[in-house]
């Protein structure tokens, strides 16, 4: 066995297989990297990519997608938008306090349901003192006085708008927006996300 491992350790035929592997998967990643960041589209802080699943897609595209969005459905049917950055470009964190807020009328339009998810910067879900890491149309939300909605993005209790709070962890995390069966300003691009601002 240890000459097995001595020959392995000095054919130049095995640390070239190791070599090419290692290469082709770096290569691989540029290339859907790149991929990826062509087909995105990023308003506001907010990314989509709506040539996710869409027939004809080329293989590139497919894997890029897959990569960034696994088993998404086409934006037709779902829409999503992905966010790691406030409305001045830092990374979000639970050291800060953030609101997100949806002018009167203005919350994701669609003939289904929305919804919006915080999750750590790899995407699986936070836990919370009040177990919550998501609202949704059927959250009771306290709308503001003019009709626009607050929703409060930060790690400690906001003190007299608890209903309207998405607890995040002390450091990074990610926000994902989603509408199922969007509506019209949604795919042709007229509705915006509004941006994530910090609370000073």
């Amino acid at each position: 066995m240890s000459g097995f491992i001595a020959w392995v350790a000095h054919s130049g035929v095995v640390q070239g297989v190791i070599i090419g592997g290692a290469l082709a998967f770096l290569t691989a990643t540029l290339v859907l990297t790149v991929v990826a960041r062509s087909v995105t589209t990023t308003v506001d802080g907010w990314k989509s990519i709506r040539a996710c699943g869409r027939p004809g897609n080329g293989v590139l595209v497919r894997a890029a997608s897959a990569r960034a969005l696994p088993l998404v459905n086409v934006f037709e049917e779902a829409a999503y938008w992905t966010t790691t950055k406030d409305s001045l470009g830092r990374a979000l964190s639970g050291s800060r306090a953030y609101v997100l807020r949806f002018p009167p009328g203005q919350l994701p339009p669609n003939d289904a349901f929305w919804s919006l998810t915080l999750t750590d910067p790899v995407g699986y879900m936070v836990r919370s003192s009040i177990d919550r890491s998501s609202l949704d149309d059927l959250s009771d939300l306290a709308a503001n006085t003019d009709g626009s909605i607050d929703i409060y993005l930060q790690h400690e209790p906001p003190a007299g708008h608890e209903r309207n709070w998405l607890p995040a962890p002390p450091g990074g995390f990610k926000l994902m927006l989603r509408a199922y069966l969007p509506a019209a300003a949604v795919l042709d691009g007229t509705y915006r996300v509004p941006p994530v601002v910090e609370v000073k």
